[in-house]
């Protein structure tokens, strides 16, 4: 049994399911609401936690997650918040930091992380901050680097990792075109991708300790500006979610891409802004109803799950699963919309 998270746009902001071939009854709210658009959501990798990106203070919010029970008590807040609301959050894979982005200076914020105690005190910024507004964000598989996508300069960021940030590593030879909406490192930690808002809206490097030369383009090009982008637990496909029909795109990987697999035959019907992997599933967050879908997976889409009993309320913005190895992960920058 596994669990599956929502972040979303209207009270309660986020919503949790069990997860057993199928969406089980809602879990009860957590005792301490999100203040706002719930904009990101991940579990911890060993599941006992769970965090919430937010618009509004105290930005981020993290609670004890138990599968079959459901949210603990609220953790207390860092001392230090994030500057601006959390569009993304992240755990470190041995659980021991956790990091976020957000709109405003210093655009990323880190802290030590101790489940059963919570937030330790802000680790310093990193001496390169990312350009602007940042978006998605990815340890890697070792926990030695941390990946940022962000929206002006290289788009993308990547800092070696020990217990705080290291010196930038050197931007791409070719970097991604338009804003980077997010980042993400194949399981074998070999290649880094990242989604963009300008053709061709995915770009993937090799890896190690520093980018390699980009591999070439997909044949077939996701349909619209890149969003949300994930491997699948073993690394053998890739997937890229992004604005206009089909919503999303998911290629064979084995150092570069093979051929598109067939869309669903049942369509996301709206953008698809984030998404995890497990070995057998694929789960989606919608903007629109029924905000949350789910497909079996297996070298391509099978059937689309029956939708949860009780649906999510507003779009839907962040996904993770306590099953899931692999996520992608987006936000819709404000632009001064309001929620």
């Amino acid at each position: 049994m596994a669990d599956v998270a929502v972040a979303h746009g209207s009270t309660p902001f986020t919503s949790v399911y069990p997860w057993a071939v199928g969406f089980g009854a809602k879990y009860a709210n957590p005792a301490t609401l999100p203040p706002g658009f719930g904009l990101s959501v991940r579990f911890s990798k060993a599941g006992t936690d769970v965090a919430v990106g937010a618009v509004g203070t105290p930005f981020v919010l993290t609670y004890p997650w138990t599968v079959g029970v459901g949210f603990g008590t609220k953790y207390s807040d860092p001392a230090t918040l994030p500057a601006n609301n959390v569009n993304g959050v992240a755990f470190s894979p041995s659980g021991t930091d956790i990091a976020t982005t957000h709109q405003t200076n210093p655009f990323t914020t880190a802290y030590p992380w101790t489940t059963g105690v919570g937030f330790g005190t802000k680790y310093t910024n990193p001496a390169t901050l990312p350009s602007s507004t940042a978006d998605g964000l990815r340890f890697s598989p070792s926990g030695a680097d941390l990946a940022i996508s962000h929206t002006s300069g290289a788009n993308i960021s990547v800092y070696p990792w020990n217990a705080g940030f290291g010196v930038k590593y050197a931007n791409p030879a070719t970097v991604p075109t338009g804003t980077g909406t997010d980042a993400e490192f194949s399981p074998s930690g070999a290649d880094l991708a990242v989604a963009h808002a300008a053709p061709p809206f995915v770009s993937v490097y090799p890896w190690a300790a520093g980018f390699g030369t980009k591999y070439a383009n997909p044949a077939t090009l996701p349909g619209g500006n890149g969003q949300s982008i994930a491997f699948n637990p073993s690394g053998a496909d890739i997937a890229i979610g992004h604005e206009l029909t089909p919503f999303v795109s998911v290629y064979p990987w084995a150092a570069g891409f093979g051929a598109k697999y067939a869309n669903p035959v049942t369509p996301i019907g709206g953008d698809g802004r984030d998404f995890a992997f497990t070995s057998t599933d694929i789960f989606f967050a919608s903007i629109i109803t029924p905000f949350i879908l789910a497909y079996s997976w297996a070298s391509g889409f099978g059937a689309k799950y029956a939708n949860p009993a009780t649906l999510p309320t507003g779009e839907g913005r962040g996904i993770a699963s306590t099953a899931a190895v692999s996520t992608g992960q987006f936000y819709y920058r404000w632009r001064g919309r309001t929620a």
